[in-house]
C-alpha cells in the first residue's frame, strides 16, 4: 500500500491544472482561492471516522462534535485566516442512538458559536460506521496568508502549547485510565483540542511567521512538510521540546517514551512556525499577551531533512538523528 504522503503526491499529480483564481492547490493546510478585492478564501476538509479517529466507548459525543469542528478550524489558523463557514457530511449507522446524534450536533453548534463560524450546508447518509466530514471555508487578506513554503535558512522554529499531550491522552483512554484525575489535561487534549485561531491570525497580521503549519501528524512529520515545501532543512533541539509536566508520569504509567509521544504523536493541533531571530521579542510578547506558552525549539538550516539533536548537561551533542516523516501515517508502508 502507498504511504499517506505518496498517495497525496499521486492525487496531486492527477489533479494538475490551473485557474485564474486558484492561488494554492494541494500541498498546504488549505487551498487558497482569490476572493473580492485583496481577500482570499481558504478551504480545507477533515474527516473523523469511528474506530480510526475516535471511539464512542470513551469519547463523549458532545466533545466529538466539538473536535470535528476544531480540527478543521486548525487548518485555517495555520494559514493565519479567520473561519467563516462550515459544510458537514454526516454518516450515521442505523443503530446509532438519536441521543448520541443530538449530543454530537450540540457540540458542533457550540463550537461554531464560539468561533463565529456558520454551518451552512452539507449531506447526511446512512453509513456502516459513524463518520463526520467537515469542510471549512475561511477568509483572509491575500498579502497576509502564511504558507508552508516560506521558511528561510536561519529562521528559528517555534511551537505553541505542549507536544505529545493528545497522543498520551489517547493512550490513557485506550488503556482505561481516562478517569485518572491526575492526567485530565492530557485526556482533554485528545478529546477536545483547542484550535489556535487567534494566535494564527496575530502571527499573520503582525508579520511574525515566514512559514506555518498545524501539528496533526506529529512534529516529526509536520516540520518535514515545511522543510519539503521550502526546499530547506531543520534542526530540532531535544531539550527544548515543550513537555507538559504530566506527560512523563503518564508515559511511565503507559509504558511509553515521552520523547516518542512528543515527536510522533498526532493531533496536538498546536501551531508550528518559523520566524526571523529578530522577531523573538515580539513573539514572546504576543505569547504573554495571549497567556499561551510559545517556545523556540530549533533552527532552519540548508541541509534537507529534520534532525533531532540531543545534548548532555554540558550542552555537548550526544546524538544527531534524522526524524523526517516519522509521525502518524494512515497508510504506513509496512501495513500490508
Amino acid at each position: 500500500m502507498l504511504s499517506e504522503r505518496a498517495l497525496i503526491d499521486q492525487i496531486a499529480r492527477r489533479a494538475q491544472g490551473t485557474a485564474p483564481d486558484l492561488i494554492q492547490g494541494i500541498g498546504d493546510d488549505c487551498a487558497v482561492i482569490a476572493g473580492p478585492g485583496n481577500t482570499v478564501w481558504l478551504l480545507s476538509t477533515d474527516t473523523l471516522v469511528a474506530g480510526v479517529h475516535f471511539d464512542l466507548a470513551w469519547h463523549p459525543p458532545r466533545l466529538l462534535g466539538h473536535k470535528a469542528v476544531a480540527v478543521n478550524l486548525s487548518d485555517v489558523a495555520a494559514m493565519g485566516g479567520a473561519p467563516r463557514f462550515l459544510l458537514l457530511s454526516l454518516g450515521l449507522p442505523a443503530t446509532l442512538s438519536s441521543v448520541v446524534t443530538e449530543e454530537i450536533l450540540h457540540g458542533l453548534q457550540e463550537s461554531c458559536r464560539d468561533s463565529s463560524c456558520l454551518l451552512v450546508g452539507g449531506d447526511t447518509v446512512q453509513s456502516p460506521v459513524l463518520t463526520l466530514s467537515l469542510t471549512v471555508i475561511g477568509q483572509h487578506t491575500k498579502t497576509e496568508v502564511v504558507y508552508r513554503h516560506g521558511a528561510r535558512t536561519g529562521d528559528l522554529i517555534w511551537v505553541s502549547g505542549w507536544l505529545g499531550s493528545a497522543a498520551a491522552g489517547l493512550e490513557l483512554c485506550r488503556q482505561g485510565l481516562a478517569a485518572h484525575a491526575d492526567f485530565s489535561p492530557l485526556v482533554t487534549a485528545h478529546l477536545a483540542p483547542t484550535p489556535r485561531c487567534r494566535l494564527g491570525r496575530e502571527l499573520s497580521r503582525r508579520g511574525l511567521a515566514h512559514a506555518m503549519q498545524d501539528i496533526s501528524d506529529g512534529i516529526a512529520t509536520d516540520l518535514a512538510h515545511i522543510c519539503t515545501a521550502g526546499h530547506i532543512g531543520a534542526r530540532l533541539e531535544g531539550d527544548l521540546l515543550p513537555c507538559h509536566p504530566l506527560l512523563p508520569p503518564a508515559a511511565e504509567r503507559l509504558g511509553l517514551a515521552p520523547l516518542d509521544l512528543m515527536l510522533r504523536g498526532g493531533e496536538d493541533y498546536e501551531l508550528l512556525w518559523t520566524a526571523a531571530p529578530t522577531e523573538t521579542a515580539a513573539i514572546l510578547a504576543l505569547a504573554e499577551e495571549m497567556a499561551l506558552p510559545c517556545r523556540q525549539i530549533g533552527t532552519m538550516v540548508e541541509l534537507p531533512g529534520v534532525q533531532l539533536v540531543q545534548r548532555d548537561l554540558q550542552g555537548t551533542p550526544t546524538s544527531v538523528r534524522e526524524i523526517a516523516y516519522q509521525g502518524y501515517d494512515h497508510f504506513p508502508a509496512n501495513s500490508l
